[in-house]
């Protein structure tokens, strides 16, 4: 067996002897010694059992150049251990001390207006620096041969939140180096960048710079293929560092904590580098549907891993001290906040930190134990947590199971965001979640997938907006139809290569078959909404409408359910469906109203045979979620009113206790986690 293989059964192996993983980043640097017993006990009363140290601990580990620090690690392990807290030892790597880049400035990072950052932050580092990285290396591979084998050490966790960004000389000179092993010959380049246009002809790699700022709008290919590079060379990084704790002899699982979806890594290209796939998720108090998009983080981070359990590694147990009004979480929030994340697959549930620190950036940061420590509602809260993730051990290590996918891609994102396009209101994460939410709504589970992937166990593929669309995503695509899938293809889909070059033809060309239309012009909408129109929809079915970019269509073969009442595509399809195969394709070429995309995806999701957690409902009261997770069906209300569920007979609440007869209720923000009775 592989040390990767056995690795990443070591999480396994740590939640099948400990239960779900609880706790968060600690950081006993911040404080006298005199402090540590109280936390590791308080810990042990809030049911704590594996903790993150020394992410930010570089500056105490070598204070100096080559000086090394370890007596107070050496001590805060020992205690970690003697208590029964496994950790997660960190590199400290994302946050270099002041010395290095006073001592070396290339190894700070340049903005996009050429300006050179400064020490005093975090992150203040360019990943393309060689001498940056050799030092990460050596403080690295000295901290790994200290602790490989260390007890309490069950879990690496190399930097942290990797995306830093640089476009100085450091960098051009690695982009450069990166582009040289992608196409070969400047010649190539040339062909892929388009650089024809605007007399942007390259004739050596050394002329080329990264996407600075510049008197008006940049090479989109140039951007596109910069945010890869960006990605890869963090990537880099991060296996350069993960390969040292490995040579060191340490078999634990590693990882690292990624940021949801984040715009400067493509995560698909990263998860099979890590033992576990781990996020940070902060969402809004202030946001009522704040649920639904976090739900689609999760279930992202559950697809990345392949379907495998994953790690909640950041949360917040209150406000946060980064947003312009931060609203705080009630204890009863953050509870539902972390249950959410066990019923969609996690494994591990920590936040962002166990102590709040009293100095520094992040002072009004909430954390585990407050500044009024642990004689407060929140700490009570977090102990409670404790208590029922101890519950919920049945569920560790079951799956989500999914038979309805979404079609997401790092690069179709990035390529789509670029400026000079119809509309810059159209936003891919933003038509995602909306499509996502009808599912929700629904209760039906779903997985993200790659373009390209084997869709073959998925009867409803969803792909809200794939804007890159090559050969092997069409295929896939086409063949899912073929053997009987519903597909539902979004607006500005099909639209260009991998090099962000427009697809010459009517579009989407590569689709246009299976979806049964074609199109010759993607239209920006006017401010008023544009009403739809059909014997598809009835006026009890809510407002049909459509806004910000429309398609001129015209049909291929596909029966038109909706058209444009009138402007400029009066007339015209909006909304088709085309029978191909066994399966059914629907093209929804404008962005339709909530009612337009409920009744699709209803009818599709319906039609294809998928159905909800609660299959009772075909619709979920609102801000109702439901989940399930191997035997455990998880019912979270995220809503101000007491809900009534029908379940089937024989279910108990593992949290309560309680037994559900047919009827299951849930009070405002609670949770229930249902389970056959043993008897039943």
């Amino acid at each position: 067996m592989s040390t990767e293989t056995s690795a990443t059964g070591a999480f396994g192996a740590l939640t099948a002897e400990r239960g779900i993983c609880f706790g968060g980043d600690y950081n006993p640097e911040q404080w006298d010694p005199s402090v540590w017993r109280e936390d590791v006990e308080l810990m042990r009363q809030a049911g704590v059992n594996l903790v993150t140290v020394g992410v930010f601990s570089w500056a105490r580990i070598e204070p100096a150049p080559g000086v090394r620090d370890f007596a107070w690690l050496d001590e805060v392990l020992g205690l970690l251990h003697e208590a029964g807290i496994a950790v997660d030892l960190a590199t400290p790597t994302a946050s270099p001390p002041p010395w290095l880049g006073i001592r070396h400035p290339e190894t700070l990072p340049v903005d996009r207006d050429g300006v050179r950052l400064v020490p005093g932050s975090r992150n203040q580092f360019t990943p393309a620096s060689r001498i940056y990285r050799e030092h990460a290396l050596a403080i690295t591979r000295d901290i790994a041969e200290r602790y490989a084998a260390h007890p309490a050490v069950r879990m690496w966790h190399i930097g942290n939140e990797f995306g830093q960004l640089d476009f100085g000389d450091e960098a051009a000179r690695e982009f450069r180096r990166w582009l040289m092993e992608q196409y070969g010959s400047i010649d190539a380049l040339n062909t892929a960048w388009g650089t024809a246009f605007w007399s942007q002809h390259y004739a050596d790699f050394d002329e080329i710079l990264p996407p600075r700022r510049a008197p008006y709008l940049i090479n989109p290919t140039q951007a596109l293929d910069f945010r890869r590079f960006i990605s890869d060379l963090l990537r880099d990084c991060y296996r350069e560092l993960r390969d040292a704790v490995r040579e060191a002899g340490a078999t634990q699982p590693v990882t690292t904590n990624f940021m949801g979806f984040f715009a400067h890594v493509d995560y698909w290209s990263w998860a099979d580098d890590l033992d576990l796939i781990a996020d940070d998720q902060y969402p809004d108090p202030a946001d009522p549907r704040a649920a639904v998009g976090i739900a689609l983080v999760q279930d992202l981070m559950r697809s990345l891993g392949g379907g495998r359990p994953w790690m909640l590694m950041e949360q917040a147990t209150s406000a946060l001290m980064w947003r312009e009004h931060n609203l705080p979480k009630t204890p009863q929030r953050a509870r539902r906040d972390s249950l959410q994340a066990v019923a969609r697959g996690a494994d591990g549930v920590a936040y962002f930190q166990w102590r709040a620190s009293s100095a520094g950036a992040e002072r009004f940061h909430a954390a585990m134990l407050p500044h009024a420590g642990a004689d407060t509602d929140l700490f009570r809260g977090v102990c409670r947590q404790g208590q029922d993730l101890r519950l919920l051990r049945p569920v560790v290590g079951a799956t989500v199971d999914a038979e309805a996918a979404i079609v997401f891609d790092w690069s179709s994102w990035w390529a789509s965001e670029e400026p000079g396009r119809p509309t810059e209101r159209l936003d891919m994460i933003e038509q995602i979640t909306r499509w996502y939410d009808q599912l929700w709504r629904r209760g039906i589970a779903v997985d993200l997938v790659e373009p390209g992937a084997d869709l073959d166990g998925y009867r409803l593929v969803l792909a809200p907006q794939l804007y890159i669309t090559e050969p092997d995503a069409a295929a896939a695509l086409e063949r899912a139809v073929e053997r009987g899938a519903h597909l539902v293809v979004g607006p500005f889909s099909g639209v260009a290569d991998r090099n962000a070059h427009v697809l010459v033809g009517r579009s989407p060309v590569l689709l246009r078959d299976v979806m049964g239309v074609s199109g010759e012009e993607w239209c920006a909408l006017p401010d008023e909404n544009v009403e739809l129109v059909g014997d598809w929809w009835a006026p009890a079915d809510g407002a049909a409408e459509a806004s910000i970019l429309g398609e001129r269509l015209r049909t291929d073969g596909a029966d038109v359910l909706l058209t444009y009442a009138d402007g400029d595509l009066a007339g015209l399809p909006a909304v088709a469906r085309n029978t191909r195969g066994d399966g059914v394709a629907w093209h929804v070429g404008a962005v339709v109203s909530d009612a337009v995309l409920s009744k699709i995806l209803g009818e599709a999701a319906a039609a294809s045979g998928v159905r909800g957690a609660v299959p009772e409902l075909e619709t979920l009261p609102d801000l109702l979620e439901a989940v399930q997770r191997g035997p455990v069906l998880f019912l979270l209300n995220h809503g101000v009113e007491e809900q009534r569920i029908p379940v089937r007979p024989g279910l108990v609440d593992l949290l309560t206790s309680e037994t559900a007869d047919r009827v299951v209720t849930v009070p405002p923000g609670d949770v229930r986690a249902l389970i056959e009775r043993a008897d039943s």
